[in-house]
This record gives structure tokens, sequence and C-alpha cells, in this order.
């Protein structure tokens, strides 16, 4: 349950030599204005509630920031596969909870730059008030003042002191959850209340389990991991023609994308594939390192073979979505009691594993999709200009595939986490995204009257043979009811 990002780094060939002691020494400068970089997890006896969060005074840079040198030729292809394999495994609990990896020997002349921090620690609004403390808008590192003088707090509290903690803990969320109820009965008879207009139906009268996919199965341990970019500009664009925001834009994208991977495996539902979207429960001005976000569901309107008629049903459910996490975003609670519950529900997360309950229960939803709005202008790393911004997520029992998007620059940086055994050919999806892109843009275009324009050249990352080929398929079968995308872009 770790998250994270890649990001290429531009820095003079010159420079890289000699970049991650002083990468080392950037961080260390900074780690006292982000409570993550210091904080561990003190576990309760018998695991009784959860754990507490303490300070670590003696943080070890050395293990927590490691350098990596690809193999050659170190292609863009390599960079992803490591850190599918690095995102594989899971993080030191008797540590702070990240880990940083600089990746040497790319290709491009670039560095690169992965982060690796639990989602106990940060949602992905945390993860951008963790980035302003590292990160600068010049070259030349801003100055930052020194961390204050604290007291040092013991290695491991006092047992007493944990279950004291434990217990203020429950009787302080136990007091907000009940304090909250009447409002949240009231709201939620009115999110769930049935009504004559389908359109304000409630949430029951709309459920329904999505459709089983070769991805909504039990997971392995090991990730697979492609990256692709596409245009801010183009994107609003699309939006613009279809009367959608740019979160729609992502959420059609995703659904044609998914046409054509599950298709290509002749595993295409008949019924509308859905999205579990997250929703931040933050208040405005919140900046706590902690995660704070639900799911909603969107039908992604997969059952549609006219691309018009596709994006406005996804428009439509988007639409509902968002009133109904308006509704309910005052009432869920981000915290519940945990006395007496972390040891059951390891238990029961185990057993639901082992048992691969996943493969036969009906699916809530078939993949997670989620939209980060992150910095429009580049930002710099110890000196080192930010080329990408690709975020790294969580695959889980039953959704073995998520999309997560961060805008960054002028351009959308989509990080594609799979399960390995579930999705092997992470980058033929990957290449099905970025067709469904260019299939909305041609469409939009077409509808705004403008002249289909040339598009820039994108810089291809090698891929191995039986991706390329497997590629080159799609283009080969004969369009039956789909349009035909008009190109494809490796990322």
């Amino acid at each position: 349950m770790h998250v994270g990002g890649l990001h290429l780094l531009d820095l003079p060939q010159e420079q890289h030599a000699g970049f991650a002691d002083i990468l080392k020494r950037h961080i260390a400068d900074r780690m006292h204005l982000a409570g993550v970089f210091s904080k561990k997890l003190a576990p309760m006896p018998f695991d009784i509630a959860n754990p507490v969060w303490i300070d670590d005074d003696d943080v070890d840079l050395d293990y927590h920031i490691r350098q990596i040198a690809l193999p050659r030729p170190g292609t863009r292809t390599q960079l992803e596969a490591y850190v599918g394999r690095l995102h594989s495994s899971l993080l030191d609990r008797s540590r702070p909870l990240w880990e940083f990896y600089l990746l040497t020997g790319l290709d491009s002349g670039q560095l690169g730059f992965y982060t690796k921090i639990h989602h106990a620690a940060l949602d992905g609004q945390g993860a951008m008030v963790l980035a302003q403390a590292l990160l600068d808008l010049t070259p030349v590192p801003r100055k930052v003042d020194p961390p204050p003088e604290h007291e040092r707090t013991p290695y491991q509290p006092a047992v007493a002191a944990l279950l004291k903690a434990a217990l203020r803990d429950t009787v302080s969320q136990t007091w907000r959850l009940a304090r909250g109820i009447p409002t949240g009965v009231r709201v939620a008879a009115s999110v769930l209340t049935p009504s004559r207009d389908p359109d304000r139906a409630g949430l029951l009268a709309r459920f329904s389990p999505a459709p089983r996919t070769p991805l909504n199965v039990s997971i392995t341990n090991q990730r697979a991991f492609a990256t692709a970019t596409m245009s801010v500009k183009e994107a609003l664009e699309v939006s613009k023609a279809f009367g959608a925001t740019l979160n729609d834009v992502i959420l059609a994208i995703v659904s044609g994308a998914l046409r054509r991977y599950l298709d290509e495996h002749g595993a295409l539902p008949a019924r509308s594939l859905v999205a579990a979207v997250p929703v931040s429960l933050r208040e405005d001005g919140d900046q706590k390192l902690n995660n704070q976000v639900s799911m909603m569901l969107v039908k992604l309107a997969s059952e549609e073979n006219d691309l018009a008629a596709r994006m406005k049903a996804i428009v439509k459910a988007s639409g509902r979505m968002k009133q109904t996490a308006a509704n309910l975003k005052s009432v869920l609670p981000t915290e519940f009691p945990s006395l007496g519950l972390p040891w059951l529900m390891s238990a029961l997360v185990a057993l639901y594993g082992r048992a691969r309950l996943a493969d036969s229960l009906p699916p809530v939803a078939n993949v997670v999709v989620s939209n980060v709005p992150g910095p429009r202008t580049a930002l710099y790393l110890a000196g080192a200009r930010l080329a990408t911004n690709y975020p790294v997520s969580i695959v889980t029992h039953g959704l073995a595939l998520n999309v997560t998007v961060q805008s960054y620059n002028g351009a959308l940086d989509f990080g594609i986490i799979a399960c390995r055994r579930a999705v092997p050919d992470v980058h033929l999806f990957a290449t099905c995204m970025t067709a469904a892109h260019e299939e909305l843009l041609a469409a939009a275009w077409k509808m705004l009257a403008q002249p289909v324009r040339k598009r820039a050249a994108v810089k291809k990352a090698p891929v191995p043979a039986q991706q390329a080929a497997a590629r080159k398929a799609p283009a080969r079968r004969k369009a039956q009811s789909k349009p035909k995308a008009p190109g494809a872009r490796a990322s």
C-alpha cells in the first residue's frame, strides 16, 4: 500500500557523478519541512489498536536514499521495468516509511528519480505538500531555515503510554463519529432514496456489480509499470468540443484504452466497465501529511461503439458521481475507532487473498482511475529540472490495474501500475491509451471545424519485439463497430 512517482531529471552529463551526494544533502537540509521523513510507526501490544506515529531522530539517509545503475542500453522500457520491480517490495516498518532511488545510465542522458512512500503517510494532495518541501521554482535551491531544537523522544514508548494513547484516540474517534450520525443519516437518506427521475435515482437504484474481466482477479506481489504522456492543451480541446471537464476526458481515454486492450484479448464485456475514482475528503487549507480519501464509482460507457455517445454518457455519469461526492464529503469519516480491530482486519485481508475470493466474487469496479492536479510550471530538485512527473500508485485484490495521472508543466503524465501476472503486457495498454487520446482529439477537431493539424513527433521508447507485434495486430483487424484510431504512439 505504498505510492510514489517516477521523475526524469534534466542535468548536464558532467554533473551526474556527484549528484547523488548533492541530492542527499538537499534532502537532509529539508527533512524537517515534512514529517513523513522522520516519523515511524510504533505498533501497539498484540495489535490491539492502530500503531501510532513517533519521531525517529536517527534517520539513516544511506538506507533511505540509494543509487542504482541501469544496465546498457538504459532504455525507458528498462527504467519502467525496474520501477515495477522496486514497487513490488514492502517498506521496512521499523523505519520511516519512505525510500528514494536515483537511477543512472539512461540512454536519454537524463537521471531517473523514483520515490516510494506508504499511503498511510500521505495521499495525492499530501504528496503535493511534500513536493513543496523538496522542490524549487528555479535551478538555484531556495534558502531553508534550519530545524528548531526539540526534545529527543524515546525509541519505543512504554507499553502503558501506548495503551493510553490507543484508549484516548478510540474515545475521541467514537465521539466524532457519534456527533456526526444525525447529519450522516439525513445525507445518506437523501442520496440512497429511490426517485422516479433516473438521473436522480438513489445510489442503490443505480448500483450494479461491474462485469468480470481479466483485470478483476487476486493479485500477486509483483508489479508491472508503464507511462504515457499527453498534452493538457489537446485534452482541453477535447473537453471543449464535448462540453466535458478534464477529468471526464481522462475517464474517456481510459475507457477507450480498455475497449482496445480487452478486445485484443477477446475479453471485452457487453456491459459497461466501471471505474473506481478516488475522491479527496480534505477541507480547504488542510495540509496534513496523512490519507484523507474515499472512492466513488463511475460507469465508463465502454459498451458504446459511438464515440460521441460514449463521451456524453461519461459526462453524465461523472456529474452524478460529483454530486454524490459533494453530498457525502461532509459526513464521510477519515478515521475510525480501531480498538481491537487491527489483528482481525489483518487476518481477514490475508484470508481474502489466500482464498482468492476476488476471483469469484462479483467485482464492484474494473479499474482505478485517479487524477491529481499538479504544478503548471517546471520545478527543480537540488538544481536538476524535473522533466516528468509520473505517479506510481496501488493495485489491490480484484483491481489489478490502476491508472493515475498528474498534470505537470503543460503535460498529463500517466503512471500505469498493474499486477504483473494479470497485466503482463502493460506497455500495450499504455499504447492503447495514446491511441484512445488521439481518437478523441481527431473527433474534437472535426466537431470544432478545425483542420486536422500535424502532430508533434514524440520520441519513442524501444519496446520488446512481442509487444511491438501485438501493437500492430489491432491495425490489421477489420474494424467492425468501433471507429479506427488515428494512430498510436509509444510512451
